[in-house]
């Protein structure tokens, strides 16, 4: 292609995947502090080292472009050196929510197929199950451990993180073939309204995109120091946070686990300039009182939301000196809006505004844009959306037009300053503690059991979750149920956050007048 006089490479210049971060940031700011796990500073030098060495062993296990190494891991070093290794050799990086059980992580795994699976040792009896029934092969197993060594009973089915890669060279391996980037760089589950997991398809361009994006949400400055404790597995942690501020020569600080006394001390101790923590999040931390005590003035801005944000909240933080601005998006479109920080009281309830990288807007049903004030579905398109869902071309055509346009299954209306408010979901999906609930997965679940013979779940408020499920019930004749009698049914075979935490048992569901089960009735009980 030629214009004024230069000559540009249609190919080569799209050879530069997201794993090319951390190889340039050891280039430029080697010595720079690139997070703190566990109170340990790792180095942009020491990270690379370590990526490389995981590329190299991913190689030698026989991972070439396109196939995908799933992870089952909590946040930490591994979950991070994984992600950007098979960046670098164009693999498509699956990460798996470390509450699964058994048939979930099955499913997922078999969905993606997956041929290496790198997990935790807190996995292993969960992984032991289904390992045989999934789509990774004898040699495709690795388990990362604390300790030197494999799990107690030397399992002989699985290596060992630490062993696997320690051999290789740091120096930075050659794919395969070459990284473009449209390439598929991950592969991020989301639940579907029929049961069904769907995995959203993120490539490398949409992910820079999102680096921008939040970089001029938040005016991330190279000195900045980020805390936040959400897990990295969620399209928030991959792509909200730990990409944009590796991309921007940042520091991030890390937690294995979120606890609420240790947030509130570390910032404290480090003196974060931006802080995203869920709403449920900022209940717990408040509750601790730690920061009724401290100076907050370190503190420039403040991400968060997750689920719906009582004003009650927002006025708790704000008297503590916290503005907390809100963030929308979901996994097939993150940080898609966010409210600035001047607006958090003038807008509050809102969600935000679209940034600079995507347009958003509010469509009838026969999808032509309304007027401000107006509730209808929002829909948004732009280079921060995902290519589609893996290996589910029906399930892609519903929620993504050929034009881009995504449909994000949320009802909501626009203020005349461009605005968005959430009313409700399209979809049945609900949140709690930030993590999405789909009933339709809970019901399918709950039909198994022999004494209900129709199940319905809707989310209902919850003071501290934001939402949590409700399991409305219809037993079969002579049968009996206990809130207690159905977590020890659920038990392995849903993660826990999906358990309904209320029951109520009826004679029979509301329906509507195609026959369906009237969940907006069930709502309002």
């Amino acid at each position: 292609m030629t214009g004024d006089g230069l000559v540009f490479s249609d190919h080569s210049s799209q050879l530069w995947g997201i794993g090319d971060i951390v190889r340039k940031r050891a280039q430029l700011t080697p010595d720079v502090t690139a997070f703190v796990f566990e109170d340990v500073p790792i180095t942009y030098r020491a990270l690379n080292a370590r990526v490389n060495q995981v590329a190299h062993a991913l190689k030698k296990s026989g991972l070439k472009k396109g196939d995908r190494v799933a992870t089952l891991l909590f946040n930490g070093p591994a979950f991070i050196e994984t992600y950007f290794a098979a960046a670098k050799l164009g693999a498509i990086f699956v990460p798996l929510n470390f509450r699964l059980v058994a048939p979930e992580i099955q499913y997922q795994l078999n969905n993606s197929g997956a041929c290496l699976f790198i997990f935790d040792d807190q996995m292993t009896a969960e992984v032991a199950k289904i390992r045989s029934a999934t789509s990774i092969k004898s040699g495709g197993f690795v388990v990362v451990t604390e300790t030197p060594g494999l799990p107690e009973g030397d399992p002989q089915w699985m290596n060992q993180f630490e062993s696997w890669i320690k051999a290789e060279p740091n120096t930075e391996p050659l794919p395969d073939a070459p990284v473009a980037l449209m390439d598929p760089l991950a592969i991020i589950h989301t639940s579907g309204v029929t049961g069904n997991p769907k995995g959203a398809v993120v490539s490398h361009l949409q992910t820079y995109f999102k680096c921008m994006q939040v970089m001029m949400y938040t005016d991330m400055r190279s000195d900045d120091v980020f805390l936040a404790q959400i897990p990295l597995f969620h399209s928030a942690g991959l792509s909200v946070v730990l990409t944009p501020v590796l991309f921007r020569g940042a520091a991030f600080l890390l937690r294995k686990h979120f606890d609420a006394s240790v947030f509130a001390r570390d910032i404290e101790k480090y003196k974060p300039s931006i802080i995203l923590a869920l709403t449920t999040m900022w209940r717990f931390v408040l509750d601790t009182g730690e920061l009724d005590r401290m100076d907050l003035s370190c503190v420039r801005q403040v991400l968060g939301g997750g689920e719906r944000t009582p004003t009650s909240l927002l006025e708790m933080l704000a008297d503590r000196g916290i503005h907390l601005q809100q963030v929308f998006g979901q996994t097939e479109n993150s940080a898609m809006m966010l409210l600035p920080e001047q607006y958090v009281h003038r807008k509050a309830g809102s969600v935000g505004i679209p940034g600079m990288c995507n347009d958003a807007w509010i469509a009838d049903e026969t999808g032509q844009a309304v007027q401000p004030g107006i509730q209808g579905r929002i829909l948004a398109r732009g280079p921060t959306v995902m290519n589609g869902y893996w290996g589910m071309p029906e399930k892609t055509a519903e929620s993504l037009s050929q034009e881009g346009v995504l449909d994000t299954g949320d009802i909501g209306f626009m203020d005349e300053d461009g605005y968005f408010y959430i009313v409700d979901r399209a979809k049945d999906m609900y949140r709690s503690g930030g993590e999405n609930v789909y009933p339709a997965e809970v019901e399918k679940v709950l039909m198994q059991h022999a004494g209900i013979a129709h199940a319905a779940v809707v989310g209902v408020n919850d003071e501290i979750w934001g939402e949590a499920g409700k399991a409305f019930v219809v037993l079969q004749k002579g049968a009996s149920l206990s809130l207690e009698d159905l977590h020890r049914f659920l038990e392995g075979k849903l993660a826990r956050y999906k358990y309904p935490h209320h029951l109520e048992i009826l004679d029979a569901l509301p329906l509507t007048a195609s026959g369906k089960v009237h969940k907006a009735q069930l709502k309002t009980r």
